[in-house]
Order: C-alpha cells, then structure tokens, then sequence
C-alpha cells in the first residue's frame, strides 16, 4: 500500500489560539492539495512553545476548542489529521498526540517523557499507542520520546509506520542571558555538559532514521522552526543547579526571574522512507508543508538484528529526564489547577 502523507512545521513564537490555528488549516490545505491523506501538525501547533504560566491557562478540556477545531477541519478536507495541545483531564494536565479520522474517529497518545523545564506544565504517562486505521497501524511518540529505545521497542511488530510529532528547541545550543549581559552556553559550564553541546540535529535526525530503519518502518516526522525566547520555570533551582558547575553564576540568585533562554528549534520536518530508501527534509526556516509517498507492508515487519543504540551522552539523560523534572514537579503541582 502507498500513502501520500504530510509533515509540516510552524514556528514555535507563541501566538493566540485562532491566529495559530489559522496558520495550521493553511498547512492542512497545502497538503489536500497535493493528495495527502493525512496531515502531521506539530507539537503544541495551537499554542507555541515557551516556559510561561500561559501553558496553564490555554490547557484545554478534552472537547475545547482545539479539538473541535481538528474534527471540524479533518471532515470539512477529508483527511486524517494529527497534532499535539496541552488536555485537562482529572485533575492532571497531559501533551496529548490526537489523531482524528474524517469520519471523528480518534485515537492518541500522551507523552511519557516531558523533556526537562518541560515537566513544570504537564506530567508523563507510561504507555505506547498503536492506532489501527485505514491507512495502516500507526505508532506514535512526542518529541523527547524518541531518545528512548525502549519506547521505540514497545512498537516492534506492532506497526507500519511511526507519526511523530515535536517542537523541539535545541537546548544543547541555547544561550542563556543574564541580568548582567553576559551570555552563557553550555561550553561554558565545564566537560560534561560541553559532551551535550550541538546534540539537537543527531536526536531528530540520524537517531530517529536508525531507530525506523530497525523497526523495517517508514517515519514522518513533524516540527517547530524559528526561534524560542522564554524564561525558565523554577529560575533559582535552576540557576543553582547550573551554578555547580560554574559557581560565578550563584551570584544572580536574586535576579534569577530575569535570566532568559534563546534557542533555536530543531527544525526541517521530514519523512524517513526506511533504510534503503533516502529522506525527504523541508528547509529548517519558515512554515511549511512536506508532502511524500511512504510504503506500508501488508503486515507489520519484525525488526532484524540488534537495536541501534542512540549516541547520546548520559547526561542529557540524566538533565532532561530526572534533574530538571525534579525541579520542576512542584511547580506543576502549585500551578495545574
């Protein structure tokens, strides 16, 4: 079976939700146009990605406005349609992955792994999903997801093709302004996060081809683009924790609140056709939409040889998924409701 699909990307600069949305049906029609039947928005499309206390307030009941929005437009272009929002639900809030079929049938996926300042807005919940669908079994994963094998193992023989969805900045080389002027990156703070440095392209790129390659699958692969400027949740803990490996920076504790992160998103959504075949990557810079063909196995392959090991370092493990989670659950906590 052929399928003609589409991945976009939509630049992460926060905006209000109808603006956002707008700019998201233009992508959709892009790809109706040139056949697709289904349309990957990116993580977060209808909100932008910054760490600010408006994650709060434009989480979204199950049946908001944003998911309305998604049948709406999925019915009115007759495509399958794909995008992650921030949902309530029972008192927690999650990153849902939603897909919605033209008829309103829907399936998704909350990430399990809230990267890093990440987790000061929603939790993780443990668990894949396999969405089985006319136009084949879908795996799907968020953004930071990806990082993690076993989670790509828990698809292997499941499906014929992985939908991801993310807006990942490129923390590894973000640059962090201080109240004084000065701008730190992470060469400046010792070896260990200089082994992280300009990590980004490897993590949504040649890691997620390997990890598609092995499960024999295609993969599409939706993203931000241009530039985040945002502040960081929990500024003090975070600054104490950058402060163990270079304590000159201790003596912004009091102006902590003014410390900005810049960043530039991992862009160039992409599809990836599997081992043999090359990939298909839109430019990194400015929205747009990536339409191309994918095969799809009558059943879904069962991986051969050994599962590739992702080359990266232990401690963007250990900073994204236990240091600065751990900093930031209270904040979560104080703020969810």
């Amino acid at each position: 079976m052929r399928l003609k699909v589409t991945a976009t990307q939509m630049d992460a600069a926060p905006a209000p939700l109808e603006e956002r949305l707008r700019r998201a049906e233009a992508l959709v029609t892009r790809g109706v146009q040139e056949g697709s039947r289904i349309v990957v928005l990116p993580e977060l499309f209808n909100l932008g990605y910054a760490y600010t206390p408006e994650n709060y307030r434009r989480a979204e009941m199950a049946d908001g406005r944003t998911v309305t929005w998604m049948r709406e437009t999925a019915a009115r272009y007759e495509v399958y349609l794909a995008g992650t929002l921030l949902v309530r639900e029972q008192g927690e809030i999650f990153n849902r992955l939603l897909l919605v079929s033209p008829a309103g049938q829907t399936w998704h996926y909350d990430k399990t792994y809230p990267w890093g300042w990440e987790r000061a807005y929603f939790r993780g919940v443990p668990g894949i999903t396999v969405a089985e669908t006319p136009l084949g079994r879908i795996g799907m994963l968020i953004c930071w997801d990806v990082a993690h094998p076993a989670l790509w193992r828990q698809y292997a023989g499941k499906v014929d093709w992985m939908l991801i969805s993310s807006c990942p900045p490129d923390v590894s080389t973000a640059r962090y302004h201080l109240p004084d002027g000065h701008t730190v990156t992470l060469q400046d703070l010792g070896a260990l996060l200089k082994r992280v440095y300009n990590t980004g392209q490897y993590v949504f790129g040649e890691n997620i081809r390997a990890q598609a390659a092995w499960l024999g699958v295609p993969a599409v692969f939706s993203t931000g683009c241009g530039q985040v400027e945002t502040p960081l949740p929990n500024p003090r803990g975070s600054l104490l924790s950058l402060g163990s490996l270079r304590p000159g920076l201790w003596r912004h504790l009091r102006q902590a609140d003014a410390i900005r992160m810049q960043a530039d998103l991992v862009g160039g959504c992409r599809i990836f056709r599997g081992a043999e075949s090359p990939l298909e990557a839109a430019p990194e810079e400015g929205e747009t939409a990536l339409t191309g063909e994918i095969h799809l196995p009558e059943t879904p392959p069962t991986p051969k040889g050994v599962q590739p090991r992702p080359g990266i370092p232990w401690m963007a493990y250990f900073s994204s998924d236990t240091l600065l989670p751990a900093l930031t659950a209270g904040v979560y906590r104080r703020n969810k409701a």
